[in-house]
């Protein structure tokens, strides 16, 4: 009984012990808090050291460092440490401001922070000092951001060496030089050096990781090597654009099953593009602008079923747009302008194509009319026909391509990623290029082709539109009435067609025009009025109009007499005014004059002659 007593007891003693446990280490928590005893891992004293020395050798005229004080470096602006080793890990100091930028040398006190693997001085400004060498020895870094820092000389070879580097940017910059010829990296998955001044051959890198190579806007020459689809099978993003790169296309990139954005614009490639596009492929954006590419559009790029942009200008393509391309339900960007492409413009554009937003096709030779399909592009903005063969009239449903019409940005499809195309219209008389503010810009250009018939009265519905560009046809009958129901038209050219009649007074309410020509045309009647107009002064824009009279042209109409004599105004007509009120009191002086003379001429002859003077008072008697 005792034993079995004791036992219990000792239970019951332990089973409170447990309970009580939570409640101790609460208090000795709080008590712990109050006195300000923490846990809390603080930098490590060699490492603070060498970011003060850091910071000493910068430059910060905003202050941007001046949470860089007292013994807790952790705690400082930009840094992050190791939550159980209090080893910097990351130094973060991309400036958010212009007017803050960071300058001065970078020390070799980074060298201290062994652990350090992530470094940021981007948007900063270096006056174009080299990348320090010693960079390269900070052996576990694997994101490396300098851009746009102006940092100039060349690259350290030492730099391909970091071999756990995952993210290497150094854009925007004045670094000049070739490549390191090797990449120690084999889990990278982004290389940016666009926007310097590298040159030389393009490296032949062996990247196995999915990653994104932007190598665009340098002084890169030679070919692409022919095995790049075997050196980087899993690439996303191959940016080699505005480069002085030649050859030909190798046929290895449709190896790429990963490949969303392929951009060669603007290089010296030649021969013709490849045909061995396949379903497989990811690719959204296939940018091959501005080169001396020949053959034909490939049929298999109707296999590219996530194609959005498709950019083919300046190119010598020849042959017809190929039907297999309406299998490319979410393109939006079709610029084939400035090749050699002939045919009838495709119906299916507009029947299977409705998220198409641009279609560019200017300086090819294409024929037959424009089809009455694509008046159902819903979100169709721009529309640049010139430079072709068509002929037949404007199509009467042109007033319904809803996104000219409304000013709805919402109708835009998403897109997955970002990409800046590069678009030349001619708007406002001029060539200009158009990148980022592409979406904004709004142009009909049918210009330079064969069309017939009116303009149809309902394209004036079409308030958003920017630019209408007519001219160089073979249009007839009037401008249409409600011409100023364009609420933001900036450039109207009808020029070179065959039209006549007055033109609308209404064309005073377009409060946005800044380019007009309505030159050679038959038009007649007197230009209208308005203060838009007036600042359109340049006599040129209605000539070849014999019948046009009125201001800005020195025709005058019929009526009209000079004004200057019709209408004196200012000093002349204040001398003209006092001239007139000095004749009049001449006039009168001389009256008076005339009878006091008159007068006395009379009194003097009666008396003299005493024989007038009887007969007067003869004649007064009788009276």
């Amino acid at each position: 009984m005792s034993t079995m007593y004791t036992t219990r007891h000792a239970n019951l003693i332990h089973l409170l012990f447990l309970i009580s446990l939570p409640y101790m280490a609460t208090n000795k928590f709080s008590t712990a808090a109050k006195d300000g005893v923490t846990d809390r891992i603080t930098c490590i004293d060699t490492e603070r050291e060498a970011l003060f020395a850091f910071k000493q050798s910068l430059t910060d005229p905003s202050d941007r460092l001046s949470s860089w004080m007292g013994d807790d470096c952790c705690q400082w602006s930009g840094i992050q440490c190791n939550d159980t080793s209090g080893h910097v890990v990351k130094l973060n100091l991309r400036n958010p401001l212009p007017s803050s930028r960071l300058g001065g040398e970078i020390n070799s006190s980074l060298l201290e922070l062994r652990y350090l693997d992530y470094l940021d001085l981007s948007s900063n400004d270096f006056k174009g000092i080299p990348i320090p060498e010693f960079i390269c020895m900070l052996q576990n870094l694997k994101y490396l951001n300098l851009s746009s820092s102006n940092f100039s000389a060349e690259i350290p070879p030492q730099l391909g060496n970091l071999s756990k580097l995952t993210h290497w940017d150094l854009s925007h910059n004045k670094i000049e030089g070739n490549l390191p010829k090797h990449l120690y990296s084999p889990q990278v998955n982004l290389i940016d050096l666009s926007y310097n001044h590298f040159d030389g051959p393009l490296p032949l890198w062996s990247i196995n990781s999915t990653s994104d190579f932007y190598l665009h806007g340098n002084l890169f020459s030679g070919h692409i090597p022919s095995n790049i689809g075997q050196l980087m099978p899993q690439l996303r993003y191959l940016y080699l654009s505005e480069n002085r790169l030649n050859g030909t296309i190798p046929t290895s990139i449709c190896a790429m099953k990963n490949l969303e954005v392929l951009s060669l614009r603007t290089n010296q490639f030649s021969g013709e593009i490849p045909k061995c596009w396949n379903r497989s492929q990811p690719l959204w954006v296939v940018d091959l602008t501005n080169n001396n590419l020949t053959g034909t559009i490939p049929s298999s790029m109707g296999y590219l079923r996530s194609l959005n942009i498709l950019m083919l200008s300046n190119n010598v393509l020849e042959g017809e747009i190929p039907p297999s391309l309406q299998n490319c339900l979410q393109l939006m960007t079709i610029d084939l302008g400035g090749n050699k492409l002939s045919g009838i413009l495709p119906v299916w554009i507009g029947t299977s194509l409705l998220s198409t937003s641009m279609i560019r096709l200017r300086s090819n030779s294409f024929r037959g009319i424009i089809p009455q399909e694509w008046c159902r592009l819903p979100i169709l903005h721009i529309l640049d026909l010139a430079g072709n063969n068509i002929s037949g009239a404007i199509p009467s449903c042109i007033g319904s391509l809803n996104k000219l019409a409304y000013d709805n940005m919402s109708v835009f499809p998403s897109c997955k990623y970002f990409y800046e195309e590069q678009l030349t219209v001619v708007t406002k008389g001029r060539e200009l290029d158009y990148g980022r503010t592409l979406m904004y810009v709004n142009i009909i250009d049918l210009s330079g082709n064969k069309l017939t018939g009116e303009i149809p009265k309902d394209i004036a519905s079409l308030t958003e539109l920017g630019t209408l560009n007519l001219s160089r046809n073979h249009l007839t009958g009037s401008i249409p009435d409600n011409i100023g129901d364009f609420r933001w038209l900036e450039t109207l050219d009808l020029s070179h067609n065959k039209l006549s009649g007055h033109i609308p007074q209404s064309i005073s309410s377009l409060t946005s025009l800044s380019h007009l020509d309505l030159s050679d045309n038959n038009l007649l009647g007197r230009i209208p009025g308005g203060n838009q107009l007036q600042t359109l002064p340049d006599p040129s824009i209605y000539g070849g109009n014999p019948l046009l009279c009125g201001g800005p042209l020195s025709t005058k109409c019929p009526g009209d007499e000079d004004a200057s004599n019709l209408l004196p105004t200012g000093e002349g007509l204040e001398d003209n005014d006092t001239g007139k009120d000095d004749e009049m009191l001449w006039f009168f002086v001389s009256m008076g004059l005339g009878f006091v003379v008159g007068l006395c001429g009379v009194c003097c002859t009666l008396w003299i002659k005493d024989s007038w003077r009887k007969l007067l008072y003869r004649f007064v008697g009788i009276a």
